[in-house]
């Protein structure tokens, strides 16, 4: 079957993905031991990671943060439905961007309008959070237990076979 693309996706040779498998496992290595991992040059490292940052395929480089161990022990999910129509989502996704506690927002498909990520205190904090969360529509609020699958780094290969589904 013949491999189809879309719009707006970059095609990486074998060396950007290389690139791309070692900064997600360790996005601090330096230019210098990025080049000796993968037999390019410092500054051909320097221009390769450039390039991908510049066409927006490298978002940002991170630190993990254990928030348990900062007294943030509780993270939830809570799914929010908004009522009514452009206008109110966008009010409401201005509201959320507000509240600190919430550290990702997606907008979803079914019968919710957002699914939400939240990281809290105590439970105390987290009925502060669906009292605010409340005036902006209905919520239903899952603690998470565990996380078994909190960051996944992707290879060349796993994106390749997503192309099946095309």
């Amino acid at each position: 079957m013949p491999h189809r693309t879309l719009p707006n996706v970059l095609e990486l040779d074998a060396l950007g993905w290389k690139i791309l498998e070692a900064l997600q496992r360790n996005a601090r290595m330096s230019f210098a031991e990025l080049g000796r991992k993968i037999g390019l040059s410092t500054p051909a490292v320097a221009e390769r990671v450039r390039r991908l940052e510049e066409a927006g395929i490298i978002t940002g480089y991170h630190a993990g943060l254990d928030l348990a161990k900062l007294g943030v022990p509780i993270r939830v999910l809570v799914r929010l439905t908004i009522h009514g129509g452009d206008l109110q989502v966008s009010r409401t996704v201005t509201a959320i961007r507000e509240l600190s506690e919430i550290s990702r927002c997606h907008r979803i498909t079914g019968a919710e309008s957002c699914l939400i990520a939240a990281d809290l205190g105590s439970i105390r904090h987290l009925e502060v959070l669906i009292d605010k969360l409340s005036t902006l529509g209905a919520t239903s609020t899952s603690t998470v237990l565990s996380s078994p699958v909190q960051r996944r780094e992707y290879h060349a290969g796993q994106i390749e076979a997503f192309g099946k589904y095309l």
